[in-house]
Order: structure tokens, then C-alpha cells, then sequence
């Protein structure tokens, strides 16, 4: 496993929590949003497009070879004009669903219950 800081792939330090390591791999302001999506099955790359319209097609490309990369995601290319191009979780990526639907049930509790915040600042 390795780490990804600006495009540059530095070793991931193996003595860390397995928390840590989890948030590695699905960390960050997309990849959640991508393996929720791919949940209910495969996805093209311009539905994530439509889905994700504020990602930029360079971001998106890098999230989803990253998630490839970690065993997560699986990329698959079909031969034919125009190309097209699916992307599914792989059977490792799908030991990940329950962790995504007890994200997303909080996040609805939190969006709900959290006294402290004004309701409107949490967008997704």
C-alpha cells in the first residue's frame, strides 16, 4: 500500500491503526461518494460524470485508478466505437458496502441531530 501526495507515491508506513489504513484507501472528498454510487452496480465513467458534476475528469480518472490500484474497484474496457467503459467493486471492494451504509446513516443522523451546526452548511 502506498501512499498518494500530489501524484507521488511514497510507502505507507505499515505500524499504524487500522483505522488509519481504512481511511487511506477510502479517504478523501470523492472516494466515498464513488463506492457509495457503485453500491447498486456498475457505473460508466460519464454517469459519475453526471453524478459527480463538480469533480474535474482529471480528479475523477485519478480516484478511480487509485481505487483500481488498492483491489477496490474493477475496471472494465470494452472493445468497441465509441469505447465504453464500467466500473465495478470488486469482490474485495464489496466487504466495504457495510462500512459505506453505516457512513451514510450517520451522516443522516449527524445532518439531522447535531446541535452545534446551522443544518445548511452540510452539503454533499
Amino acid at each position: 500500500m502506498a501512499s498518494r501526495v500530489n501524484g507521488d507515491e511514497t510507502h505507507f508506513r505499515g505500524d499504524g491503526c487500522p483505522v488509519e489504513f481504512t481511511l487511506h484507501i477510502i479517504g478523501g472528498k470523492w472516494k466515498g461518494l464513488l463506492l457509495y454510487h457503485l453500491m447498486d452496480g456498475p457505473v460508466r465513467f460519464n454517469e459519475f460524470r453526471r453524478i459527480c458534476p463538480t469533480i474535474t475528469q482529471r480528479m475523477l480518472t485519478l480516484q478511480l485508478r487509485e481505487l483500481e490500484q488498492d483491489g477496490i474497484v474493477h475496471r472494465e474496457v470494452y472493445r468497441q466505437v465509441p469505447p465504453k467503459v464500467e466500473y465495478s467493486l470488486t469482490e474485495f471492494g464489496t466487504t466495504l458496502v457495510p462500512i459505506i451504509e453505516r457512513m451514510k446513516e450517520w451522516g443522516e443522523l449527524y445532518k439531522k441531530e447535531a446541535p452545534h451546526r446551522n443544518k445548511d452548511q452540510v452539503e454533499v
